[in-house]
């Protein structure tokens, strides 16, 4: 009953993204640059939900996000699923308690998901490749997924907390074992 209710809090969240990302950051740009909290939230859950669970939900997001505001379909599927697995893997070599890690790892999974969409989208589209306007967009939208992962980070780890004891146990000690 417990996993039930983590699941539908957090489809309910990928709603509020949505809503904010559609809404409310449009009108929050920098340089034409809106944060990506999609990112964040597969992140999150990669590192602290069970191993599936974050490539799946990367997958459906990716797949929601592809048929409501994406240009080709599968796109944001495969690596907002890269994100998710990228979280499995953070999870097991990285510690989810100090606030400057977590930053790490989000403006990593930024930098790796934006070029993997341009690059997909490069190849696809067989267009010219802008590189300096391309660095641009990913500096500043690391920077912004940055600043918002520092305001978010204590209800992440709260949220964090209880997710992974629900789905992990209190399995801490036998990781390093």
């Amino acid at each position: 009953m417990k996993k039930f209710i983590i699941n539908l809090i957090l489809i309910i969240t990928f709603i509020v993204i949505y809503i904010l990302h559609s809404n409310l950051f449009i009108n929050f740009k920098i340089a034409g640059v809106m944060p990506n909290i999609f990112v964040i939230y597969i992140l999150f859950i990669g590192l602290y939900a069970n191993k599936i669970m974050g490539p799946i939900y990367g997958v459906i997001c990716g797949l929601l996000l592809d048929s409501f505001i994406g240009s080709r379909l599968g796109v944001s599927a495969i690596m907002l699923g890269m994100i998710g697995i990228i979280g499995v893997i953070f999870d097991k070599n990285f510690s989810k308690e100090n606030r400057i890690t977590i930053i790490i790892m989000v403006v990593m999974c930024t930098i790796i998901f934006e070029t993997g969409v341009y690059l997909i989208q490069f190849f696809i589209d067989k267009s010219t490749l802008e590189m300096l306007t391309f660095i641009e967009i990913l500096l500043i939208e690391s920077l912004y997924n940055a600043i918002i992962t520092v305001i978010l980070y204590p209800i992440i780890r709260i949220f964090g907390n209880n997710i992974e004891t629900e789905y992990k146990g209190n399995k801490i000690l036998t990781r390093y074992f």
